[in-house]
Order: structure tokens, then sequence, then C-alpha cells
């Protein structure tokens, strides 16, 4: 695949380990990188990032062909698979750092975010109002090396136990079509 025809989303949902393993196994996704978008500090730390004063949320950067999954399949999938409606958290993870956001990276994604929210709103996916910030992206910065595949890398970890996998197996469930 020519890197020329994948077009790139940055997403937010909580932590980073249940976004990028959640998505990496769709068809059509080349590639997911855990990092940090949306704060106003240069070149974050982990340890900055937690701290919750940084600005940033934890998100994943995912490469995907859009001839093979659309955006908009992305996004159904982002809806279905994190709480959009808790104002900064997700589960027992708490702060600015999980918030759940979409940070476009032009025009055309941001109408289409706003569009797919108003959607999900009109739908009652969740019986409570979504808090789902839109935003342009400003700067992705790479996470460290160990966030990346962190769950493939770590599966008896007990966060990913208990946390990430009943995600991932619910997401498999929900979107075996869309499976690799």
């Amino acid at each position: 695949m020519n890197e020329e025809n994948l077009e790139t989303a940055t997403l937010a949902a909580g932590c980073f380990w249940c976004i990028e393993a959640i998505f990496q196994d769709l068809r059509g996704v080349h590639s997911v990188v855990s990092g940090y978008a949306g704060g106003h500090v240069k070149n974050p730390s982990y340890k900055e990032v937690t701290t919750g004063k940084t600005g940033h949320a934890e998100v994943a950067q995912i490469k995907f062909d859009p001839k093979v999954i659309s955006y908009e399949d992305l996004l159904y999938v982002f809806w279905l698979t994190h709480d959009p409606t808790t104002l900064n958290r997700q589960g027992a993870d708490v702060g600015t750092q999980y918030r759940s956001a979409i940070f476009y990276h032009n025009e055309k994604q941001k109408e289409i975010a706003e569009k797919s929210k108003a959607e999900a709103e009109a739908k009652k996916i969740y019986p409570d109002p979504i808090v789902t910030e839109i935003a342009p992206l400003d700067v992705f910065y790479e996470a460290e090396n160990y966030h990346q595949d962190y769950f493939n890398l770590n599966p008896n970890q007990p966060y990913c136990r208990f946390v990430i996998d009943p995600k991932v197996q619910k997401m498999k469930k929900m979107f075996k079509d869309k499976l690799k």
C-alpha cells in the first residue's frame, strides 16, 4: 500500500492503550500510534500528561485506507467503544487527559465529525448528552515506545485483562464484519 493513499484520524477516548487495541484489528487500518494531542506543552512526557496540567489528551493516531474503511466507519466504532457522555473520564481513568475528543485533520473531517456526533445524539445511543470535543489537530506527539502496541505486548497485565480486553471483545463481537 502506498502511504500517499492513506488518511489519518486522531481520536481520544480515554486511555490510549484501549483506543490502540480497539482500532488496530480493523480491516483498512494500517497503523495505530499512541500519543498526545490537544494541549499546550511541547514534547510532553507520559508523566507530565498524567498530571492533567499539560492540556493534552491521550490519543491514538490511526493511519487508514479510506477505500477499505471510511472515516465515518472509524467514528462509528469510536462512538460505540467508549462512553462519550462522561466529561474528562473513562471508567476509573479521570482527568482531562482521558477526555473524549475527535481531533480533525481538515475541514472535511470536521464536517464528518460534527455530522456523526449529531447523528449519534439523535439516535440516542446514550441516555446522557455526548460531551465529545471536536477540535483541529494542532500537533501530535508520539508517546514513549513502551506505550506502543501495549495491549498485545502485555496481555496479562491487570489493566489489560480487566479493562482493555473486555472492550476489545465487545468490539470484535459488534464489528466482526470489519475485522482483519
